[in-house]
């Protein structure tokens, strides 16, 4: 049976007017403005409305570009000062006044160990000072008097240096009284563990009331500055390693790659994993609320024409990140008469260029990818020449 087309012709208004009036009494008013409706809608759609056009996302050609040698290896940041706080002498934790996560002062008290015993060491030994100043100040009013007494012929020589002997063994003996002292003191000092600096505290390692033993730890301190970047390098790298022109720390949480302010290699290898240790330390300004633990990457650039390979490089704007998957927006036929339009595509990335990422697996040259994936991805988007 041949198709025939059917065309609409919108009512007068004088029609719809007639009947309306007749229609009111059998309730059919809903019924006209159903129809009205329609119709209004087929003419407008028979005056051919073109509908809204999606977004114009620029587009921008993958070709093989001169990337230097280097290496990416994932790192942790470290804080340059930090000190296991461990007991220097025997006895029962009496107070443990901080917790992990406490603000403290250089200087302040943190950890105090039972000290009866040790202020029992600091009583004696002022005790036995003050004996043997005793001693001191009356050997030596006697060597005086016996060297007067000599003097007016009164006494022997022999009596004279008795007295002098006495006297130079009341000095040896206040000496050692005084030594005594300091040694008291300083084991009531190990009783308490003070920070060495202004900082937090990370862990603690006893409770109150604990026995503490010597080097047994007992609190983590570090201070939030200055703070450094830790990684390690492959045994077999470390020559590359040391030839890059450029190093950069990736700081956490963010795609800002930053210099260190210095760095330091260690002069050997771990036996065991055969990784050399890098140090790097990062500045103030670039070391602000970041946090030891944290993870991040580092990369050594290369750069020298000898070691220049051609690699497919992407703007790192148009890698799109989502969970697992890494891919990109591809420009991609929509069909005969229909233009172009997007397909995402899953690609395999490499090290990181400035702001290119070489692509390893996934594309190849000539395509042309979406800068800016987020818009690439909405309906009725276009590519359009950057």
């Amino acid at each position: 049976m041949p198709a025939r087309s059917i065309g609409f012709r919108l009512p007068s208004a004088l029609a719809v007017r007639s009947a309306l009036s007749h229609r009111w009494a059998g309730g059919a008013l809903p019924l006209a403005l159903g129809v009205a409706a329609v119709l209004t809608l087929g003419a407008a759609r028979a005056a051919g409305e073109a509908p809204a056009a999606g977004p114009q996302v620029p587009v921008v050609a993958v070709g093989a570009q001169a990337v230097g040698a280097g290496a990416v290896f994932d790192g942790s940041l470290q804080a340059v000062r930090q000190s296991v706080l461990s007991a220097q002498a025997s006895g029962r934790i009496a107070s443990l006044s901080v917790k992990a996560g406490d603000r403290v002062k250089a200087g302040q008290v943190l950890a105090v160990i039972d000290d009866r015993a040790t202020q029992a060491g600091v009583a004696q030994a002022q005790a036995g000072l003050a004996q043997a100043d005793a001693n001191l100040s009356n050997a030596k009013a006697a060597y005086e008097r016996a060297r007067d007494l000599r003097v007016q012929g009164f006494l022997a020589q022999a009596a004279v240096d008795a007295a002098l002997a006495q006297y130079k063994a009341a000095q040896a003996g206040t000496a050692s009284a005084r030594a005594g002292q300091t040694q008291a003191s300083v084991a009531q000092g190990f009783t308490r563990l003070t920070a060495p600096w202004d900082g937090w505290v990370l862990a603690t390692h006893a409770e109150a009331g604990a026995l503490a033993t010597p080097g047994a730890p007992v609190l983590t301190v570090y201070a939030p500055q200055p703070i450094r970047a830790v990684v390690h390098v492959p045994a077999s790298m470390q020559a590359l390693a040391l030839s890059a022109q450029k190093i950069e720390v990736q700081l956490p949480g963010t795609d800002q790659w930053v210099a260190p302010s210095s760095q330091t290699s260690l002069p050997a290898a771990d036996p065991v994993s055969q990784t050399v240790e890098w140090r790097l330390n990062l500045s103030e300004a670039d070391g602000a609320n970041q946090v030891p633990g944290r993870q991040t990457r580092v990369r050594f650039v290369g750069g020298s024409a000898q070691s220049d390979r051609q690699r497919l490089v992407v703007p790192a704007s148009a890698v799109l990140r989502r969970g697992e998957l890494t891919g990109v927006y591809v420009v991609t036929a929509k069909g005969e008469g229909q233009g172009e339009g997007f397909a995402l595509r899953a690609v395999r990335t490499g090290a990181t260029h400035g702001d290119g990422v070489e692509v390893l697996a996934g594309l190849k040259a000539g395509d042309r990818v979406a800068l800016d994936p987020v818009r690439a991805g909405l309906s009725g988007a276009q590519p359009v020449a950057k």
